[in-house]
């Protein structure tokens, strides 16, 4: 069977997998007093360290493609009242666990939205407010933000720098013209070349640039340009993500016709051609969707087998605490999710009356923590162990793909080849025992390609 052939039998709506179970599937949702104590536990374990996550919601204009919660804006006004409300949301979990903020802080990542849409003295304050409630780094410490290059400026990233946040990624999706028409995102290659020169001059250790195929307007030539173009500013990571159609959750989607978008086949073909361009010129294609140079730390922790996936995407290192701040942030310990308000005026209230937001969240089984595990492997290594009960139903759910090529199953090992990572997520759903058992009541957020 070719590769079109494959695209088309395998490209089936599947989760993908950044938790298990998957939000949709969160059923067992902690009390306040259990999230705490769980979040206490992770803390204190021998090896604990902590990762922050903290959302920035706004942005001055939408992008059509996206399916992040957004609170579009052009008062900047409302970024700094909003900072102190995650500052002080952080002081709500310090009183509840004191113990949070002697973990080791290993990793603080800004996403959003536009993190850049503050000042930079504005988004200065924020970080140093947050930075002085955790006195202990653990030795390699990471700061890293999500950048919008319209609004990005050599002032943010000096101040970045400054407080040691050496990791930039650099939100691109594409250069041509025609594509930055449908999404509503105009940025020439000259911006994002003179952003990418001033974060290496300044010493940034590792510049992303996050692209997304599926858009409408692409084709394979326009990818072959994209390619040549992001390659000649060789950042030291890419992730290329699939685009998620989703008009049924974010109404600016309606704006795309059927027969604009590629699906299937067509689509997988504009992947592989960014794909085959990066390999060739050096890149290791690492987990899914994601490319590092050789001397990058996210390759080399990929090969150490030292890679970790969550809510926030790969990174290096595992921390045994993740904890999300801000409007719909989500965290995460060994044992539990937890998500906050989504919609922003109930977040600022809740934060107003000291509470912390909770929107969600769901308590891990050992079942759910053991299938975790091999979700995360599968994602992260390309190889999963079975216990013994579940060689012969691995066999049988993943017969037609071994019969394909795409998984082997030796022993109680099961391992993906290369011609099989284009299908990650059809195997990782070998251990979504939700996605296997329960029938689609409607539309699902993703599909496998």
């Amino acid at each position: 069977m070719n590769g079109a052939d494959l695209f088309a039998k395998y490209d089936v709506p599947v989760p993908r997998y950044t938790s298990y179970p998957t939000v949709p599937q969160w059923s067992r949702s902690p009390t306040r007093d259990e999230w705490l104590r769980s979040l206490a536990d992770a803390v204190a374990l021998a090896d604990a360290s902590l990762a922050l996550y903290i959302h920035l919601p706004f942005c001055e204009s939408l992008c059509t493609y996206c399916g992040c919660n957004t609170v579009i804006t052009r008062d900047h006004h409302r970024a700094e009242p909003y900072a102190n409300l995650v500052v002080a949301e952080l002081d709500a979990y310090l009183a509840a666990v004191p113990s949070v903020g002697q973990a080791p802080l290993r990793h603080v990542h800004l996403g959003g939205g536009t993190p850049t849409f503050s000042t930079p003295a504005e988004l200065a304050r924020l970080l140093d407010g947050l930075m002085a409630r955790f006195p202990v780094r653990t030795p390699v410490f990471e700061g890293s933000i999500e950048a919008d290059p319209r609004v990005t400026t050599p002032a943010h990233l000096e101040m970045l720098r400054d407080r040691g946040f050496l990791r930039l990624s650099l939100g691109v999706q594409d250069f041509d013209g025609t594509v930055q028409d449908f999404v509503n995102r105009h940025q020439p290659y000259d911006m994002v070349e003179r952003l990418t020169t001033v974060a290496r001059r300044l010493g940034f250790e590792s510049v992303n640039f996050d692209l997304i195929y599926g858009l409408p307007g692409q084709t394979p030539e326009s990818q072959a340009r994209l390619a040549d173009q992001v390659l000649s500013l060789r950042p030291d990571r890419l992730a290329v993500y699939s685009f998620a159609r989703v008009p049924w959750i974010k109404p600016q989607q309606r704006k795309f016709k059927d027969d604009q978008i590629p699906v299937g086949a067509e689509k997988r073909a504009l992947y592989e051609v960014v794909r085959d361009r990066l390999l060739g010129a050096g890149y290791i294609e690492i987990g899914m969707d994601h490319f590092a140079l050789p001397e990058d730390g996210l390759a080399q922790s990929a090969a150490s087998g030292a890679m970790y996936r969550n809510f926030m995407g790969y990174a290096e290192r595992r921390t045994t605490a993740m904890l999300g701040l801000g409007v719909s942030s989500i965290s995460e310990t060994p044992d539990c999710y937890h998500q906050n308000e989504k919609v922003i005026a109930l977040y600022e209230r809740r934060v107003r009356q000291h509470e912390i937001p909770t929107l969600r969240g769901h308590l891990l089984s050992a079942e759910d923590r053991q299938r975790r595990e091999q979700i995360l492997s599968v994602m992260t290594a390309y190889r999963a162990s079975l216990r013994p009960d579940q060689v012969e139903d691995a066999r049988s759910y993943l017969s037609e793909m071994i019969a394909d090529g795409l998984v082997a199953i030796d022993g109680t090992e099961l391992r993906v080849p290369v011609g099989g990572r284009a299908f990650l997520r059809n195997i990782a759903a070998l251990f979504d025992e939700p996605y296997r058992t329960t029938a689609a009541t409607g539309p699902m957020y993703s599909r496998a390609l």
